[in-house]
C-alpha cells in the first residue's frame, strides 16, 4: 500500500492547485468561489524514488455548521485518519486568521507529521511575512507558490523524507479478491458467510489499521485472499460522507486486488455510482464480477427474472457484457460459493495465453469476413497480431495507419475475440502499432 499524504485547510488557500502540482494534472477542480472542492479527490505522485497517494480535501471550518461545511470537516478527519503526512495550507497573501488556529488546534491532536505549506508566496515580502505562521505550533514551514511552482521542489523533498519506510513485501501468490460496492449492499455478510461456512478454512492477516479487512481463505484445495472494503473505524463519525470513506477504501483495494467482486443491491439496482467503480476496476484491468446478492428478497421471481436483471445490467454498460452476473443471498448462505468459483474461472481466463500462429489463422478469417475499411483512399491492412501478455491480456496488432483504425473495428476484433477465446470476466487490452 502506497503511503498517504493529505492536503487540508481552510477554503481558498490553493489546496487544489497544490494537489494538481503534486500530481502532475489538472485532476481537481481549481475555482476562486468558496467550498468548490467538496470530495476528496485522489492522485498519485512520484518524486525521489518514492510514489504516495495525495488526498484533496474539501475547506475546512470547524466552527460553521452549514450543512455543506460539516460535510467538509468530516472529510477532513475521513483523509486525516488515512494519512501518513499532512500537508497544511495557508494563505500568504491574505495571512493567518481564526479559521487557520482553528484547523491547527485539530492538526495538533493528530499524532501525524505536519507541514504548514504557505501558498501564493510569489515574492520576496510574501516569503518573509511566511514567518508568522509559526504561530500556529509546527515547526516546518515551506512557502510556496502553487502556481509558478516555486518551492515545490523543496516541500517534496521534505515531504518524501517524512513518508514511512518502505515495508517489504511479502511475496504471496494466493489471488486477492476485493469485494466492492456502495455501503449496505452486503459486502461483510458475504465475506462473514464464506469465511463462517464449515468448509472453510479461514486465516487472519495481519495488517495496518488502515488497511480493508483481509482474511485468508481456503476452498477446494485453493488458496485465495477476501479483502472486505465495507470496515469503518467506529472513532470516526462519518455520518453523511459514509458513501465518501466507502471511496477510500474501494479504491485502494481495487488497484491491489485481482479480482473486483462488485456486490449490487437486487432491491436497490444498477446505480451510477456502481458503474464508476465497475469502469474504474476495468481500467485497471482487473478480473470482474457482479453479484446481485438479497435475491431472496425479490418477489414474483420467475424462470426469466435472472435473464432479465442481466439484460437491464448489460444494457447500462454495453461494452461490458463479458463480466459475469451471479445471483446469492448472504445471509441464507444461498450461492455463495458460486462466487468463489466464477472467480477461479475469471483467475484462469486471466491466464490464458493464445499461440501467436493460432491468432493469426483466427485474424486471417475475421479479416476475410469483415474486410478493413479504406481511409483517406488508402487501404488499412492488419499484418499480424500476438498476444504479448497474460495476467491481464495484451494483444498486440502491427498494421499501416493505426491512427485511422475506426472505433466500430476495433470494437468488433474484440468482439470476435471473445466469441472465440472468451476472456469470462477479463478486460482486454488491444494495442495497435506501425507496421
Amino acid at each position: 500500500m502506497l503511503p498517504v499524504v493529505s492536503i487540508v485547510g481552510r477554503p481558498n488557500v490553493g489546496k487544489s492547485t497544490i494537489f494538481n502540482r503534486l500530481i502532475g494534472e489538472r485532476k481537481a477542480i481549481v475555482h476562486d468561489e468558496y467550498g468548490v472542492t467538496r470530495d476528496r479527490h485522489y492522485g498519485e505522485s512520484y518524486w525521489n524514488g518514492r510514489d504516495f497517494t495525495v488526498i484533496d480535501t474539501g475547506g475546512y471550518l470547524p466552527d460553521d455548521m452549514d450543512v455543506m461545511v460539516v460535510g467538509i470537516r468530516e472529510q477532513v478527519h475521513i483523509a486525516l485518519e488515512e494519512s501518513d503526512v499532512v500537508l497544511f495550507v495557508v494563505d500568504t497573501e491574505l495571512g493567518m486568521n481564526t479559521l487557520d488556529k482553528s484547523v491547527a488546534s485539530v492538526l495538533r491532536q493528530q499524532d501525524k507529521p505536519v507541514i504548514v505549506v504557505t501558498n501564493k508566496a510569489d515574492n520576496e515580502e510574501r516569503r518573509l511575512n511566511a514567518s508568522e505562521f509559526y504561530e500556529l505550533g509546527f515547526d516546518e514551514i515551506f512557502p510556496v507558490s502553487a502556481i509558478s511552482g516555486s518551492g515545490t521542489g523543496e516541500l517534496l523533498d521534505r515531504l518524501v523524507e517524512l513518508l514511512p519506510e518502505k515495508e517489504p513485501e511479502q511475496e504471496d501468490d494466493a489471488p486477492k479478491l476485493a469485494f466492492i460496492g456502495r455501503p449496505n449492499v452486503g459486502k461483510s455478510s458475504l465475506v462473514n458467510a464464506l469465511l463462517n461456512d464449515e468448509r472453510s478454512i479461514v486465516t487472519d492477516i495481519s495488517g495496518t489499521t488502515r488497511d480493508s479487512i483481509n482474511s485468508r481463505f481456503t476452498f477446494n484445495n485453493k488458496d485465495y485472499i477476501l479483502v472486505d472494503t465495507a470496515g469503518l473505524r467506529k472513532r470516526v463519525k462519518v455520518k453523511e460522507n459514509i458513501e465518501f470513506y466507502s471511496t477510500v477504501r474501494t479504491e485502494k483495494a481495487i488497484r491491489e486486488c485481482d479480482i473486483a467482486i462488485l456486490i449490487l443491491d437486487a432491491e436497490r439496482g444498477f446505480e451510477d455510482q456502481d458503474k464508476r467503480v465497475l469502469r474504474e476496476a476495468e481500467k485497471f484491468n482487473k478480473g470482474l464480477i457482479i453479484v446481485l446478492n438479497k435475491w431472496d428478497l425479490i418477489d414474483d421471481k420467475d424462470t426469466n427474472t435472472v435473464k432479465e436483471f442481466e439484460t437491464y445490467i448489460y444494457d447500462s454498460v454495453p461494452q461490458m457484457s463479458y463480466i459475469p452476473i451471479v445471483t446469492i443471498s448472504a445471509m441464507n448462505k444461498k450461492r455463495i460459493h458460486r462466487v468463489i468459483e466464477l472467480a477461479d474461472i475469471v483467475i484462469q481466463e486471466r491466464m490464458k495465453q493464445i499461440p501467436t500462429s493460432e491468432l493469426n489463422n483466427f485474424l486471417e478469417g475475421i479479416l476475410r469476413d469483415k474486410p478493413l475499411p479504406m481511409k483517406r483512399g488508402k487501404q488499412l491492412k492488419i499484418q499480424y497480431m500476438s498476444q504479448v501478455k497474460s495476467n491481464p491480456p495484451v494483444f498486440k496488432f502491427f498494421m499501416n495507419s493505426p491512427q485511422d483504425l475506426p472505433p466500430n473495428y476495433r470494437r468488433y476484433l474484440e468482439n470476435k475475440i471473445r466469441d472465440a477465446y472468451s476472456f469470462t470476466g477479463v478486460p482486454i487490452t488491444m494495442v495497435f502499432r506501425q507496421k
